[in-house]
């Protein structure tokens, strides 16, 4: 059996949509589709709960309260019956009615494959047209997970494994996700410590199909126009690449650059956000994490210790754009 988890949040306008999408696949496994509805402040709710009592393999989880999109997802994920698993953002949508159908067909005949991803386009909502994602960058069919650990824990403009394309091993997730619980549940986003542990423990085979839509244009926790949010998302996904890079020893130029990035990032942050208590926090992170000054972090580090020079700067960066 396959599970596929549908998360959602004040999507009434889309949730069916991604709903649609899931239902109409053609797979020779049976598929169940497990909602963890957030407790909505739209319509969402309602939707959610015409589609369970049309569709019996729908199971639907409604929250009594807001538990944020990580919690929701793990929930879900503990509630899933099947040997495989994959997901679907109650945003997006599913484009090729046979994406399960060839991912299991790879799984079942290849026992060291943990995950099988796909292609995957943009979607924008406004002009409802529809753009290339950037080039994969371990595009062969199959690839030994080592190898992508580095490039997991550093991603940054795209994900290099895009879970709302994947299916993936119950068994193998969930040992991972019992040995270390505080790294799934406390971390910023589910995707990072998923995607990771699943390459450190098989094979990931990649097809270059697009079978997913990746909605563009609403504000999402990793596309706020509220710079503390971004902050909070920011540090918390940092945080975890930082423990996995220290826990599995994957230190090198490549990681030293993006964690300084980072630092610099959230000081950027905090900087728009006109904040010192975040421009503290962003310093603590930076210790934590031992990363070393750059010309960038020096020079933005001095420009918040000086308030009038900050404003003036804040000022003249809002004239400008």
């Amino acid at each position: 059996m396959i599970s596929v988890i549908v998360t959602t949040y004040n999507q009434e306008k889309t949730i069916g949509r991604a709903l649609d999408s899931v239902l109409c696949q053609r797979c020779h496994l049976p598929v169940e589709i497990i909602i963890g509805e957030d407790c909505s402040t739209d319509h969402t709710r309602e939707i959610c709960q015409e589609y369970a009592t049309r569709y019996p393999q729908i199971r639907l989880f409604c929250n009594d309260h807001n538990k944020g999109i990580v919690d929701n997802y793990f929930d879900c994920l503990l509630a899933c019956r099947g040997d495989y698993i994959a997901d679907c953002a109650g945003d997006d949508f599913w484009t090729d009615d046979q994406k399960l159908e060839k991912a299991s067909r790879l799984m079942e005949a290849d026992n060291s494959i943990t995950l099988v991803h796909t292609g995957w386009h943009y979607y924008d909502e406004e002009t409802k047209k529809e753009s290339a994602s950037p080039p994969q960058p371990f595009p062969a069919l199959l690839t030994d997970g080592e190898q992508m650990l580095e490039a997991i824990l550093t991603q940054t403009h795209m994900p290099i494994i895009h879970l709302c394309t994947a299916l993936y091993r119950a068994d193998t997730i969930r040992r991972a996700y019992e040995k270390n619980t505080d790294l799934f549940r406390k971390g910023g986003c589910e995707d990072l410590p998923i995607a990771f542990h699943l390459a450190h423990a098989g094979n990931i085979a990649y097809l270059p199909d697009s079978t997913l839509c990746y909605s563009q244009g609403e504000e999402t926790i990793s596309a706020s126009k509220d710079e503390r949010k971004l902050f909070a998302f920011y540090e918390k996904v940092t945080e975890q690449s930082f423990w996995l890079s220290n826990e599995y020893n994957i230190k090198s130029d490549i990681t030293k650059v993006f964690f300084q990035k980072r630092v610099f990032a959230l000081l950027m942050h905090a900087f728009r956000a006109y904040d010192i208590r975040l421009c503290h926090e962003a310093i603590e992170c930076q210790k934590r994490w031992a990363v070393k000054s750059t010309n960038s972090i020096r020079m933005i580090r001095l420009m918040m210790q000086c308030r009038p020079l900050w404003r003036l700067l804040l000022h003249l960066r809002k004239n400008l754009r």
